[in-house]
């Protein structure tokens, strides 16, 4: 699985420890940035790395800033993307039981790294659950893309 990964000067550090954990597992991580502590504005990385979920380059992604709520907030503003911001397992995985996210966010300064890992973890092992309820509610909300 191809997965985008992109993040603030805020978040750098925490992604880096899950691109390099995920690396480790086998995922090819494409790293939109940013590369260094230099302040810079979360949806200059943040919005490309969601494109390229949203164009399919990438099958996932992972977006962090400070607080997730910026790199959420962006990535949402995508047409395609279904992004959750996450704090901890059970809304990892039922945002992607019920909802088919397809990015998520985390927030550097609120979210250990321990727990981040685990939190990426249950994303991204955790199927859609294809009921027809859900399904329906997923595509109300894309339809107000439209």
């Amino acid at each position: 699985m191809k997965i985008s990964i992109a993040c603030d000067h805020g978040a750098l550090e925490l992604k880096n420890d899950i691109k390099t954990y995920l690396e480790k597992k086998g995922f090819e991580v494409i790293d939109f940035g940013t590369h260094t502590l230099e302040s810079c504005d979360y949806p200059d990385t943040i919005a490309p790395a969601a494109q390229a979920v949203a164009s399919g380059e990438c099958e996932k992604g992972i977006v962090l800033c400070t607080t997730g709520i910026g790199a959420s907030i962006t990535a949402n503003k995508v047409r395609g993307i279904r992004c959750a911001l996450l704090s901890d397992v059970l809304s990892a995985k039922m945002t992607r039981l019920h909802n088919d996210t397809n990015v998520m966010a985390i927030g550097a300064g609120i979210v250990g790294k321990n727990l981040a890992l685990e939190i990426v973890d249950v994303w991204l092992s955790t199927e859609f659950s294809g009921e027809a309820r859900h399904q329906r509610r997923i595509d109300k909300v894309m339809a107000l893309e439209k």
